[in-house]
């Protein structure tokens, strides 16, 4: 496996002074998990450990009757017309077994050996990604609440990139446990930088001065505070605004602009497809304009993947 330009090594981070601890209870649930999936892998294997994942997915779809419900509006919002009723069950099941493997996964990383680790990823057009890279000053990656996020998280830091992402300040007690573990095992890296997307700007040109490959995903579900920028676009026949501030900075930077979708494979393997949102930063002459179309080509994107891939919908 090739290794990412030495622009690109990461760096220990700055973690956020106010970050909540991980509760009790939560260390108590998350470790027992931890300790029953890591002896699954010492027993079955990566392959093993994923056929368990999917038969608690199954189980979980056979009894979790108000998620099923839950996604099943989802489901039928993404899509042009109404699927026959087993394509609608099917996908119903792949979203809980994908989403129950993605969870097992993340919680048991700290399990499997670094050099295994790092062949579970694959990037298509890292090219593209590279590229960006080595111009030095950063780059933007527009996500969306498609695909698991939090496991990629995981591993593009193994293979050398300086990652950080901008979300919610609601941190989840799984990413708070995981990450403690993460670092443990992994000190020459640390984290890839969590910044909240209700703080000072500044943070965010930072990192894009250090090099960082930012990401954060522009298709939220509603816009937290009135001082964050938006843009109204049109996606599943509906007008729904998109978060663009760290789009603006971007654009500003004149950094280059990428969108990636993550696509699990079998076995725990995953896949991350770079697209280009802006060819080059270098010949942006009207920022509104460009951020405008960067948005909704981006908004374009995200129909498409989440028609093909309806089971990764992460946000049901």
């Amino acid at each position: 496996m090739s290794t990412a330009p030495a622009t690109a090594v990461s760096q220990p981070s700055r973690i956020p002074v106010d970050a909540p601890a991980v509760s009790r209870w939560e260390r108590f649930s998350f470790s027992v998990i931890h300790g029953v999936g890591g002896a699954l892998f010492k027993m079955l294997g990566l392959s093993g450990l994923y056929a368990a994942g999917r038969a608690f997915g199954t189980l979980e779809w056979l009894i979790n009757f108000k998620r099923r419900r839950r996604f099943a509006v989802a489901y039928q919002e993404v899509c042009e017309r109404r699927p026959p009723s087993g394509v609608r069950l099917r996908t119903g099941r792949e979203y809980f077994m994908s989403s129950r493997c993605d969870k097992l996964f993340y919680l048991i990383f700290d399990w499997i050996p670094r050099a295994r680790a790092e062949t579970l990823l694959t990037i298509v057009h890292r090219d593209r990604l590279d590229a960006a890279v080595a111009r030095g000053r950063g780059v933007y990656v527009g996500l969306a609440h498609h695909g698991p996020h939090h496991v990629i998280g995981l591993l593009i830091p193994l293979w050398g990139y300086k990652v950080a992402g901008v979300r919610d300040g609601q941190e989840g007690g799984i990413r708070r446990f995981v990450q403690e573990r993460y670092d443990r095992k992994y000190p020459e890296f640390q984290r890839g930088r969590i910044l909240h997307s209700d703080s000072f700007p500044r943070e965010i040109y930072r990192s894009l001065r250090e090099g960082t490959i930012l990401g954060s995903a522009m298709d939220v579900s509603r816009v937290r505070q009135g001082h964050q920028k938006c843009e109204e676009v049109t996606v599943f026949g509906r007008s729904r605004p998109y978060l663009t501030g760290p789009l603006w900075i971007a654009v500003r930077c004149r950094v280059p602009i990428l969108q990636a979708f993550i696509v699990p494979e079998r076995n725990f393997r995953y896949r991350v497809e770079i697209l280009e949102l802006h060819a080059d930063p270098d010949t942006i002459h009207d920022e509104a304009a460009a951020v405008s179309a960067c948005v909704h080509r981006y908004a374009e994107n995200v129909e498409q993947y989440a028609r093909t891939y309806p089971s990764l919908l992460t946000r049901v």
